[in-house]
């Protein structure tokens, strides 16, 4: 009887063995980004690039966690100015992903994010914006083999990016991506 018990044991936790799954996914596109706040009749949406790579481990079929370094292009245009604010971001994404059909997932988390740059025309403004930033990204992904199609909102509402003055502003950040599954 204990043989038959331990065999069982031992068959469980194979069996979960199997199920779990880490990887690293690096992955590469496009931001399309603003500033809100007190100078949303000013902002308009830019265009930018983000590349960086995710590490993920699987739970089982529907649940895992991914956490990251991403390099992002944010900021926005200036419609007084006619001039892009250009603010790029390492930002360090941790994701709980919930696989609603498998390859189909649904995701939020949190997002810190440390400015790296702040540029009007080649004018560095560093120092008129805070050097963190919190966000919570809300998106979906899906799965073709090993490519995985990214789609995030990060919503920046959490913290006022202002140092310089009593304007608040915030991120709003869209993200879309491709990335490539690696099995570790």
């Amino acid at each position: 009887m204990k043989k038959l018990m331990m065999i069982a044991a031992m068959m469980l936790m194979s069996t979960g063995a199997f199920a779990q799954e880490m990887f690293i996914k690096p992955m590469v596109g496009g931001t399309l980004t603003s500033l809100t706040g007190d100078n949303d009749s000013d902002a308009k949406m830019k265009v930018g690039l983000v590349a960086g790579a995710e590490f993920g481990y699987l739970f089982n079929e529907k649940m895992g966690v991914t956490a990251g370094v991403l390099y992002a292009m944010q900021g926005c245009k200036s419609k007084a100015l006619d001039e892009n604010y250009k603010l790029d971001y390492l930002n360090v994404p941790i994701l709980f992903n919930y696989y609603i059909i498998p390859g189909l997932a649904v995701k939020a988390g949190v997002q810190p994010g440390f400015l790296m740059r702040a540029k009007l025309k080649d004018v560095d403004i560093k120092d008129h914006f805070k050097k963190m930033d919190l966000a919570i990204p809300l998106g979906a992904s899906y799965e073709i083999s090993d490519f995985v199609i990214d789609a995030r909102y990060n919503l920046g509402a959490l913290f006022n990016i202002n140092d310089h003055g009593d304007a608040k502003l915030h991120n709003s950040v869209f993200m879309l991506t491709v990335g490539y599954k690696i099995p570790l």
